[in-house]
């Protein structure tokens, strides 16, 4: 399973990106999936997390000015960042709660593991 993260950029205080990042793979189906980001010099902190059926939660960061959204359907989740601040500048990581499928000889089964993507970095200037 791999995570493929996308969309980080400069931008300047005030404005706006989309980070998208999907999981590909031999997928059963996707639990929970989330975003974390980590600053220079900082440890990497939780951003957001988003259900399978739907229900997020966000850091209070980043509350009311994040969204967090997902496509079951094609394995990827999304984060809708606005009124970004000089201080949201990091790089942002992507993770899934993935059931995989695994195979010995003619069965199948499933596992659990949790994935992280490469990291995408977003740099807001002042």
């Amino acid at each position: 399973v791999q995570l493929q993260a996308s969309g980080g950029g400069l931008v300047q205080a005030g404005g706006s990106l989309s980070l998208s990042c999907a999981a590909s793979g031999p997928i059963a189906s996707i639990f929970e999936m989330g975003w974390h980001r980590q600053a220079p010099g900082n440890q990497r902190e939780f951003v957001a997390t988003i259900s399978r059926d739907g229900n997020s939660n966000l850091a209070d960061a980043v509350k009311g000015r994040f969204t967090i959204s997902r496509n079951n359907a094609d394995n990827t989740v999304f984060l809708q960042m606005s009124g970004l601040k000089p201080e949201d500048t990091a790089v942002y990581y992507c993770n899934a709660d993935v059931s995989l499928y695994e195979y010995s000889g003619h069965d199948r089964y499933t596992r659990r593991q949790d994935y992280w993507g490469q990291g995408t970095k977003v740099t807001v200037s002042s």
